[in-house]
Protein backbone atom coordinates (compact mmCIF):
# COMPACT_ATOMS: atom_id res chain seq x y z
CA UNK A 1 0.00 0.00 0.00
CA UNK A 2 1.38 3.47 -0.92
CA UNK A 3 1.80 6.06 1.38
CA UNK A 4 -1.54 7.74 -0.28
CA UNK A 5 -3.29 4.80 0.29
CA UNK A 6 -2.79 4.59 3.98
CA UNK A 7 -3.31 8.16 4.67
CA UNK A 8 -6.50 8.04 2.78
CA UNK A 9 -7.80 4.93 4.50
CA UNK A 10 -6.26 6.63 7.82
CA UNK A 11 -8.55 9.82 7.41
CA UNK A 12 -11.41 7.84 6.33
CA UNK A 13 -11.38 5.69 9.76
CA UNK A 14 -12.02 9.53 11.41
CA UNK A 15 -14.47 10.41 9.54
CA UNK A 16 -16.71 7.61 8.75
CA UNK A 17 -19.60 6.92 6.12
CA UNK A 18 -21.44 9.50 6.58
CA UNK A 19 -18.77 12.57 5.25
CA UNK A 20 -17.63 13.02 2.49
CA UNK A 21 -13.82 13.63 2.06
CA UNK A 22 -12.56 15.54 -0.97
CA UNK A 23 -9.03 14.82 -2.20
CA UNK A 24 -7.14 18.19 -2.62
CA UNK A 25 -4.96 17.24 -5.45
CA UNK A 26 -3.88 20.87 -6.16
CA UNK A 27 -0.51 21.34 -7.65
CA UNK A 28 0.02 17.42 -7.61
CA UNK A 29 0.50 15.30 -10.91
CA UNK A 30 -1.50 12.87 -12.27
CA UNK A 31 0.18 10.08 -10.93
CA UNK A 32 -0.59 10.95 -7.11
CA UNK A 33 -4.28 11.11 -8.63
CA UNK A 34 -4.19 7.56 -9.86
CA UNK A 35 -2.58 6.05 -6.88
CA UNK A 36 -5.93 7.40 -4.90
CA UNK A 37 -7.86 6.44 -7.42
CA UNK A 38 -6.44 3.12 -7.33
CA UNK A 39 -6.78 2.83 -3.81
CA UNK A 40 -10.77 3.33 -4.63
CA UNK A 41 -10.88 7.19 -4.05
CA UNK A 42 -13.59 9.19 -6.62
CA UNK A 43 -13.45 12.74 -4.75
CA UNK A 44 -11.03 14.95 -6.04
CA UNK A 45 -10.65 18.85 -5.34
CA UNK A 46 -8.93 21.59 -7.54
CA UNK A 47 -8.40 25.27 -7.52
CA UNK A 48 -7.72 26.04 -10.85
CA UNK A 49 -9.99 25.25 -14.00
CA UNK A 50 -7.08 24.67 -15.93
CA UNK A 51 -5.20 22.54 -13.93
CA UNK A 52 -8.75 20.76 -13.44
CA UNK A 53 -9.73 20.51 -17.17
CA UNK A 54 -5.67 19.11 -18.12
CA UNK A 55 -6.13 16.18 -15.45
CA UNK A 56 -9.65 15.14 -16.04
CA UNK A 57 -8.85 14.93 -19.96
CA UNK A 58 -5.84 12.17 -18.80
CA UNK A 59 -7.51 10.57 -16.11
CA UNK A 60 -10.48 8.06 -15.69
CA UNK A 61 -13.72 9.21 -16.58
CA UNK A 62 -16.00 8.07 -13.39
CA UNK A 63 -13.39 10.66 -11.10
CA UNK A 64 -15.86 13.45 -9.84
CA UNK A 65 -14.08 17.14 -9.85
CA UNK A 66 -14.50 19.47 -7.57
CA UNK A 67 -14.07 23.14 -7.98
CA UNK A 68 -13.17 24.07 -5.18
CA UNK A 69 -10.96 27.39 -5.74
CA UNK A 70 -12.42 31.16 -6.57
CA UNK A 71 -14.08 31.16 -9.39
CA UNK A 72 -13.39 33.49 -12.57
CA UNK A 73 -16.91 34.02 -14.21
CA UNK A 74 -15.26 33.81 -17.62
CA UNK A 75 -13.56 30.00 -16.79
CA UNK A 76 -17.02 28.35 -16.18
CA UNK A 77 -17.53 27.52 -19.71
CA UNK A 78 -14.61 25.17 -19.36
CA UNK A 79 -15.53 22.92 -16.02
CA UNK A 80 -19.39 22.86 -17.36
CA UNK A 81 -18.88 19.65 -19.27
CA UNK A 82 -17.84 17.59 -16.41
CA UNK A 83 -17.56 19.48 -13.26
CA UNK A 84 -18.97 17.17 -10.24
CA UNK A 85 -19.77 20.21 -7.67
CA UNK A 86 -18.90 23.74 -7.49
CA UNK A 87 -17.92 24.80 -3.80
CA UNK A 88 -17.19 28.65 -4.25
CA UNK A 89 -20.33 30.18 -5.57
CA UNK A 90 -19.70 33.37 -3.98
CA UNK A 91 -22.03 35.77 -5.30
CA UNK A 92 -24.62 35.64 -7.53
CA UNK A 93 -22.61 37.01 -10.84
CA UNK A 94 -21.26 33.37 -10.48
CA UNK A 95 -24.89 31.84 -10.37
CA UNK A 96 -25.81 33.16 -13.55
CA UNK A 97 -23.05 32.62 -15.73
CA UNK A 98 -23.00 28.32 -14.51
CA UNK A 99 -26.73 28.61 -15.28
CA UNK A 100 -26.28 29.76 -18.71
CA UNK A 101 -22.87 27.71 -19.11
CA UNK A 102 -25.20 24.55 -17.79
CA UNK A 103 -27.78 25.32 -20.05
CA UNK A 104 -25.10 25.53 -23.10
CA UNK A 105 -24.50 21.58 -21.83
CA UNK A 106 -27.96 20.48 -21.56
CA UNK A 107 -26.80 19.41 -17.42
CA UNK A 108 -27.60 21.13 -14.08
CA UNK A 109 -24.61 22.45 -12.61
CA UNK A 110 -24.37 21.42 -8.97
CA UNK A 111 -23.48 24.43 -6.69
CA UNK A 112 -22.71 24.85 -2.94
CA UNK A 113 -23.29 28.69 -1.94
CA UNK A 114 -19.73 29.65 -0.14
CA UNK A 115 -20.36 32.01 3.18
CA UNK A 116 -18.08 34.01 4.79
CA UNK A 117 -17.64 33.26 8.39
CA UNK A 118 -13.99 34.00 8.70
CA UNK A 119 -11.90 37.03 10.00
CA UNK A 120 -9.70 37.47 6.85
CA UNK A 121 -10.96 39.85 4.34
CA UNK A 122 -8.96 37.82 1.69
CA UNK A 123 -11.42 35.10 2.11
CA UNK A 124 -14.63 35.20 -0.87
CA UNK A 125 -18.67 34.51 0.11
CA UNK A 126 -21.97 35.56 0.95
CA UNK A 127 -22.66 37.50 3.91
CA UNK A 128 -24.99 35.86 6.20
CA UNK A 129 -27.31 38.67 5.55
CA UNK A 130 -26.49 38.60 1.79
CA UNK A 131 -27.53 35.14 1.77
CA UNK A 132 -30.53 35.29 4.08
CA UNK A 133 -31.89 37.84 1.58
CA UNK A 134 -31.02 35.35 -1.55
CA UNK A 135 -32.83 32.63 0.04
CA UNK A 136 -35.94 34.78 0.98
CA UNK A 137 -36.35 36.74 -2.33
CA UNK A 138 -36.51 33.46 -4.07
CA UNK A 139 -34.56 34.50 -7.09
CA UNK A 140 -33.08 31.10 -7.23
CA UNK A 141 -35.92 29.64 -8.15
CA UNK A 142 -35.26 31.30 -11.45
CA UNK A 143 -32.14 29.35 -12.21
CA UNK A 144 -32.72 26.14 -14.13
CA UNK A 145 -29.23 24.65 -14.58
CA UNK A 146 -28.26 24.94 -11.35
CA UNK A 147 -28.61 22.78 -8.39
CA UNK A 148 -28.16 24.37 -5.10
CA UNK A 149 -26.61 21.78 -2.92
CA UNK A 150 -25.77 23.41 0.40
CA UNK A 151 -23.02 26.01 1.84
CA UNK A 152 -19.40 26.18 1.90
CA UNK A 153 -17.05 28.03 4.48
CA UNK A 154 -13.72 28.42 5.62
CA UNK A 155 -12.80 29.47 8.83
CA UNK A 156 -10.27 32.24 9.81
CA UNK A 157 -6.84 30.59 9.64
CA UNK A 158 -5.80 30.73 13.37
CA UNK A 159 -4.60 28.79 16.24
CA UNK A 160 -7.43 29.84 18.36
CA UNK A 161 -9.89 26.93 17.89
CA UNK A 162 -12.76 28.22 19.95
CA UNK A 163 -12.97 30.89 17.49
CA UNK A 164 -12.78 28.29 14.67
CA UNK A 165 -15.49 26.52 16.42
CA UNK A 166 -18.04 29.38 16.53
CA UNK A 167 -17.15 30.17 12.74
CA UNK A 168 -18.20 26.65 11.71
CA UNK A 169 -21.54 26.51 14.13
CA UNK A 170 -22.38 29.59 12.63
CA UNK A 171 -22.24 28.19 9.08
CA UNK A 172 -24.21 25.21 10.22
CA UNK A 173 -27.09 27.22 11.56
CA UNK A 174 -26.99 28.84 8.17
CA UNK A 175 -27.13 25.69 6.67
CA UNK A 176 -30.07 24.78 8.59
CA UNK A 177 -31.86 28.03 7.73
CA UNK A 178 -31.40 27.32 4.29
CA UNK A 179 -32.57 23.40 4.18
CA UNK A 180 -35.72 24.89 5.82
CA UNK A 181 -36.58 26.96 2.87
CA UNK A 182 -34.81 24.81 -0.07
CA UNK A 183 -35.92 20.99 1.68
CA UNK A 184 -34.46 18.04 0.83
CA UNK A 185 -31.99 19.05 -2.12
CA UNK A 186 -29.92 20.73 0.70
CA UNK A 187 -27.40 17.74 2.11
CA UNK A 188 -24.05 19.42 1.54
CA UNK A 189 -22.37 21.18 4.25
CA UNK A 190 -18.68 21.78 2.94
CA UNK A 191 -16.50 23.07 5.84
CA UNK A 192 -13.21 21.56 7.21
CA UNK A 193 -9.62 21.20 5.60
CA UNK A 194 -6.36 19.57 6.95
CA UNK A 195 -5.63 21.44 9.82
CA UNK A 196 -9.30 21.83 11.37
CA UNK A 197 -11.50 19.29 9.68
CA UNK A 198 -12.09 17.60 13.30
CA UNK A 199 -13.59 20.49 14.49
CA UNK A 200 -15.54 20.85 11.13
CA UNK A 201 -17.26 17.83 11.63
CA UNK A 202 -17.77 17.66 15.24
CA UNK A 203 -19.91 21.56 14.07
CA UNK A 204 -21.82 19.26 11.34
CA UNK A 205 -19.81 19.26 8.61
CA UNK A 206 -20.58 16.32 5.95
CA UNK A 207 -17.96 17.15 3.28
CA UNK A 208 -14.32 17.88 4.33
CA UNK A 209 -11.61 19.03 1.72
CA UNK A 210 -8.06 17.64 2.66
CA UNK A 211 -5.01 17.73 0.78
CA UNK A 212 -1.40 17.78 2.74
CA UNK A 213 -2.59 15.30 4.65
CA UNK A 214 -3.10 13.10 2.00
CA UNK A 215 -0.79 14.15 -0.69
CA UNK A 216 1.78 15.79 1.29
CA UNK A 217 3.45 19.48 0.88
CA UNK A 218 1.97 21.66 -2.08
CA UNK A 219 4.01 21.23 -5.10
CA UNK A 220 4.07 25.27 -6.02
CA UNK A 221 6.82 27.03 -8.53
CA UNK A 222 9.86 28.21 -7.24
Amino acid sequence: MTDIAKNLESIQSVLGPSVTLVAVSKTKPASDIREAYEAGHRDFGENKIQEMTEKSDELPSDIQWHMIGHVQTNKIKYMAPFVHLIHGCDREKVLKIADKEGRKNDRKLKVLLQVHIAEESTKFGFSAEELREFIESKRWEGYEFIEIKGLMGMATNTDDKAQVEREFKMLKALYDEVKSVLGDSIDTLSMGMSGDYAIAINAGSNMVRIGSAIFGARNYPA
